[in-house]
């Protein structure tokens, strides 16, 4: 390349090394920027270089600067008097320390220069219908100190924390913003925003700021946050993370939030610099108007998953087209809501419900959660009718009204045992309707064992126990824990739970058994009626077999979210098999009938209780000859209320 073409390469933006040099791209509108080095031991100013008109192509300056070493200098841009931080920097060397106020001085941009081993590092490419997902704040995961790590809130902390994240059985772990972003407003931001009238030089505590925890702002996209590493150095912290998830068979998909301000051209680019450079496994993309169709046709991206709350796979795929790998996943709250209502009891949930459980969008993936980083959590729901955001600083006129939740009776921490057992009993039925819902299943970081945020639905400034994740709570709630342990493995050892595409309700392969099928108080009769808050659901794994995977037992599920008991019938099975019960969310409530003229099993659900049957061998054969779990687990005890 030319002395002149190497002058006016623009793209990429930010500072690159090419050759002997390094080039430095900056978008800018004022009448003059330009480029502050500095030494990077030291701080002092080196060198002060003005962007010349002869630089300039369209909006975008570009200079390449010789005689610098890359290892020893950092970097600001400028604009007239007001020093701008790269947007496009790929490090940060100044330390970051969580939580404490920056200037853009303190945001001087480095060139990393470091190689990172990846050695034989593979990507392990779920199917969604292999995927169990699980959303996690970086620094709210490992924080406290019950979490028992040493490098505690941070990239480190995660990989600490691998053993426990395969323990649980999750397989993707999804990400809340950790790429560089302010806590607070640098100084220089927050002085622009102060009105003409206030008095020059007044000192701005952070008191008059709040922190943003979560990190839903523009960032700065090309770089780990330096507050998430344990290190001085974040590029190789967050590269170990991936790798060693990667090596435990783990994924990573990273939350991006793309604010209207944040130009939509760009994005991909950013998204494409995270595959190659970092490795993560997928994107869930947050903000508006986003052109999702065309981020999911990017061919750098096409064994990425990409999540948003919606895909239109007619335009990005056509009528007739089928996606190798279906790595585009709806993630939004249609799941959410309408399971929650119909936990607490709510009418008129049934078949909407039915529907939830089953759907799969065609060539989509589909993500369903009953929690999340925002709104309460699975405890939270069933002990808080009304939001308790007092913390927050905004007199509980923050977060939403509408959590469709219920407190079993008594708001927030109770000692009446009744009230507790129930609300034990209906986590393990949001357990029950999360992993037996046959899209891709996600919690949130310690639903798995009732973390409680203390009602607070909208926790997006609290950097303390409300948000840190007690650890402790594995043998406060033991019961629930095992409860969690128990149903991921029966999920993983039951493929007809996790189709690959919505199920039919038909019996298209000619075995005498739908796929799917339904059924009420007479087995093939359901009933879908307002005040109807129960149902029988029963999987024929025949199916299983049918797509080229091993032949599965009959399951059937039932459900009674009511708060009085119903009788509901188990089908026929095939000659030579009975029905046993597997687990129930109700322990010894389950009372059994015999056996009806119609040769129909007749069981009666307690209220607000799931019961999961499997089928097997009349004559003592083993309970479960499709599954593997783990020998001399007592389901139903592991399962008792």
């Amino acid at each position: 390349m030319t002395e002149k073409n190497l002058q006016r390469k623009p793209y990429p933006l930010g500072a690159h090394i090419e050759g002997d040099g390094v080039r430095f791209s900056f978008v800018c509108r004022a009448a003059s920027c330009g480029i502050l080095l500095y030494d990077k031991a030291t701080g002092k100013e080196l060198k002060k270089i003005y962007f010349a008109q002869e630089d300039r192509i369209g909006n975008i300056y570009c200079k390449t600067v010789r005689n610098i070493n890359p290892e020893q200098i950092t970097y600001l841009f400028f604009e007239e008097d007001r020093l701008v931080p790269d947007e496009h920097a790929r490090f940060f060397p100044c330390r970051a320390f969580y939580g404490k106020e920056r200037s853009s001085y303190d945001l001087r941009a480095g060139l990393h220069t470091d190689e990172f081993d990846w050695g034989k590092d593979q990507r392990p490419g779920y199917p969604y219908h292999e995927m169990i997902g699980y959303c996690m704040h970086v620094r709210g995961f490992t924080k406290h100190a019950s979490s028992q790590v040493k490098n505690r809130g941070t990239f480190a902390g995660i990989v600490e924390k691998i053993p426990y994240l395969k323990e649980i059985g999750v397989t993707t772990i999804e990400l809340q913003p950790a790429y560089e972003f302010t806590e607070y407003p640098t100084r220089e931001e927050w002085e622009r925003r102060l009105p003409a009238s206030a008095s020059p030089g007044v000192p701005i505590g952070l008191h008059e700021r709040k922190l943003n925890y979560w990190g839903y702002k523009r960032g700065y996209y090309y770089v780990p946050k330096g507050g998430y590493a344990a290190s001085d150095d974040p590029v190789a912290e967050f590269k170990h993370l991936v790798k060693a998830l990667h090596e435990n068979g783990l994924e990573l998909v990273m939350q991006f939030y793309f604010p209207d301000s944040v130009k939509r051209s760009e994005i991909p680019e950013i998204l494409r610099f995270w595959v190659i450079e970092y490795h993560v496994d997928g994107f869930h993309l947050m903000g508006e108007n986003l052109s999702v169709e065309l981020l999911a046709s990017d061919d750098v991206l096409a064994d990425t998953k990409l999540w948003y709350y919606h895909f239109d796979t007619e335009v990005l795929y056509g009528r007739n087209e089928f996606p190798r790998y279906p790595h585009a996943a709806e993630y939004n709250d249609a799941w959410y809501y309408c399971m929650r209502s119909f936990l607490k009891g709510d009418g008129n949930m049934l078949g909407n419900v039915l529907y939830q459980m089953r759907h799969i969008p065609e060539k989509a993936g589909r993500i369903h959660y009953m929690s999340n980083y925002f709104g309460f959590t699975l405890a939270d729901m069933v002990s808080y009718e009304y939001k308790h955001n007092e913390a927050n600083g905004e007199e509980n006129q923050d977060g939403s009204d509408y959590n469709c939740s219920w407190n079993c009776g008594e708001e927030g921490p109770t000692r009446r045992q009744k009230v507790r057992q129930l609300r034990e009993k209906q986590m393990k039925n949001a357990m029950c309707m999360i992993l037996l819902s046959q899209s891709a299943p996600l919690i949130f970081m310690g639903d798995e064992f009732g973390n409680s945020q203390k009602g607070n639905n909208n926790p997006y400034c609290q950097n303390n126990s409300i948000t840190w994740l007690d650890w402790g709570g594995i043998e406060k709630n033991a019961r629930i824990f095992s409860f969690w342990k128990m149903l991921v493995k029966f999920r993983k050892s039951h493929p007809v739970l996790r189709p690959e595409r919505e199920m039919r309700l038909m019996d298209y392969i000619a075995c005498g058994y739908p796929d799917l099928s339904y059924h009420g108080q007479s087995a093939w009769r359901p009933k879908l009626e307002g005040n109807c808050r129960h149902i029988g659901i029963m999987f024929c794994g025949k199916y299983a077999k049918a797509a080229h995977i091993q032949a599965d037992d009959f399951l059937y599920l039932a459900m009674n979210m009511h708060w009085e008991s119903h009788a509901m019938a188990l089908p026929r099975l095939p000659k030579g098999m009975k029905w046993k019960k597997v687990f129930t969310t109700a322990g010894h409530e389950v009372k059994e009938n015999g056996a009806d003229s119609n040769m129909e099993y007749v069981r009666n659900v307690p209220p607000r209780s799931i019961v999961m049957y499997i089928s097997a061998l009349e004559q003592g054969t083993d309970l479960e000859q499709g599954t593997d779990l783990e020998q001399g687990t007592d389901l139903e005890q592991g399962a008792k209320a």
